[in-house]
């Protein structure tokens, strides 16, 4: 009976239940998937350090000696296919597989096969605080003039990065986007993001135009009929996150563009500084990236603000007229 219950109560067999229950409450693809690779790599964690691998038997001491081995890792020291970098893991995703776990063992306490939580007695290292730059406009144009819009493949991705930067949606939400999803009558796109939560994202008029002209005249014909993806490659399969990203890769590397990460991401950054920058205000803002917070959101807000400080010290009135401390024959009262 010992035998039975430790394997009831094994990593292995509760992360298959946990996965299970995930994808039920409607979790995400891309988060099941964080939960089963951060488990992966702490369970072979414990078996090579001869740790019981029974969760009952598991508390603060064996998770401490965890974070310290995932701070001292080197970039895919733990992936199948590639060999491991001289980087070590970034805070980032340190901070992402121990909160992957954190959730787990929560869930354990609820489904009462712990009593107790060994993460009541940890502190989660805090990710480091990293300021992702925009594309500024010259950079956008030139990224832009890299395109044949006259080929279909180059009309797709004038469209996406327009979309991308018009929007600020996430990658995976782009190419989830189906047709039904687009309106282009009402200029907004049904975006499901994160948890599966759904919401309506607005599109200028030059988006609205550039969707429509893709969809009528450059959206090849898809290799199954029913698949109804937007985006779809020269083959007529879905674009992936991988695709795209290759694309602003590329369109930046023939751009010569340096000193800001070419990728989707830094679209939704600039997105949501550009519209703090023109007048936009934070709570709509946050409705329409689909963050829950407005944590996120205030780290737009320093950054737009530290533009328009960097704004001011090139056009400042005063600065500019250069006015001398003291005009030509004044006096001071010591005079």
């Amino acid at each position: 009976m010992v035998f039975r219950t430790e394997c009831l109560t094994s990593l292995r067999a509760l992360l298959d239940t946990y996965q299970v229950q995930a994808r039920t409450e409607g979790k995400s693809p891309n988060t099941i998937r964080i939960y089963t690779t951060a488990m992966g790599i702490l369970q072979r964690f414990i078996e090579r350090r001869g740790f019981p691998t029974d969760v009952t038997r598991i508390g603060p001491e064996e998770i401490r000696e965890f974070i310290g081995y995932l701070q001292n890792t080197k970039s895919f020291m733990e992936h199948p296919f590639t060999g491991p970098q001289q980087k070590g893991l970034t805070g980032h995703t340190v901070n992402c597989y121990l909160r992957a776990i954190r959730a787990l063992w929560s869930w354990l306490v609820r489904e009462e096969f712990i009593e107790v939580n060994p993460f009541d007695k940890i502190t989660i290292p805090k990710p480091p605080k990293k300021v992702i730059m925009p594309f500024s406009e010259e950079q956008i144009r030139a990224l832009l003039n890299t395109i044949d819009t006259k080929s279909t493949v180059g009309f797709r991705d004038w469209t996406i990065i327009l979309t991308l930067l018009d929007t600020g949606i996430r990658v995976s939400e782009l190419t989830d986007l189906k047709l039904d999803d687009i309106n282009l009558a009402q200029r907004c796109l049904k975006v499901c993001g994160k948890g599966n939560k759904e919401r309506i994202v607005p599109i200028g008029i030059s988006v609205q135009r550039a969707i429509a002209k893709y969809l009528t005249k450059h959206r090849p014909k898809p290799v199954y009929p029913l698949s109804d993806n937007l985006f779809l490659n020269r083959e007529g399969m879905p674009l992936t996150p991988n695709g795209i990203e290759s694309i602003i890769e590329r369109c930046a590397s023939k751009a010569g563009i340096q000193g800001v990460r070419a990728s989707p991401h830094t679209f939704r950054h600039t997105f949501a500084i550009t519209y703090l920058r023109n007048g936009g205000d934070v709570f709509t803002l946050q409705r329409i990236l689909g963050h829950e917070t407005l944590d996120m959101v205030r780290n737009y807000v320093c950054l737009a603000q530290y533009d328009l400080q960097e704004a001011h010290l090139r056009c400042s009135p005063v600065d500019n007229l250069k006015i001398r401390s003291r005009p030509p024959g004044a006096h001071s009262h010591a005079d």
